[in-house]
């Protein structure tokens, strides 16, 4: 009699379920991680606006109507160029509007100071996407 040595291995169904468990994986993670990397995308937007916001501050600290405060007017710093992550930032009113680029999903950031610039309201399309807080 011929002898057979014991051939051992996966079967064809067990490689099918390791796959098919591995694409489950890949669904579930893909979009938890393409939303990571917007976010993270997304801090440099708000870190831009950080600048804007102490000058809009001390504009307003120091008695200019909050209608003149604008981009590149009493002591708030000219239009940042757009880099790969923001798009636009403006002051308008003492409001600054910022916009991300379409890699961090296109979403705004705006802020609203209080009168004398120490509180501010977050609004935008960055906080239904979970980008910033309020």
């Amino acid at each position: 009699m011929p002898h057979h040595p014991n051939i051992s291995g996966f079967s064809l169904i067990e490689l099918m379920i390791v796959v098919a468990i591995i694409g489950i994986l890949a669904v579930i993670a893909i979009p938890s991680y393409q939303t990571y990397t917007q976010r993270a995308r997304f801090a440099e937007v708000i870190a831009s606006a950080e600048i804007y916001k102490t000058a809009v501050a001390l504009a307003l600290q120091e008695g200019t109507p909050p209608e003149d405060i604008t981009t590149g007017a009493h002591g708030v710093p000219p239009a940042p160029k757009s880099s790969r992550n923001l798009a636009s930032l403006t002051v308008d009113s003492g409001i600054i509007t910022a916009t991300a680029t379409k890699l961090a999903a296109n979403a705004t950031y705006i802020l609203h100071p209080d009168a004398e610039g120490n509180t501010w309201t977050i609004s935008g399309t960055c906080l239904e996407r979970g980008f910033c807080n309020d």
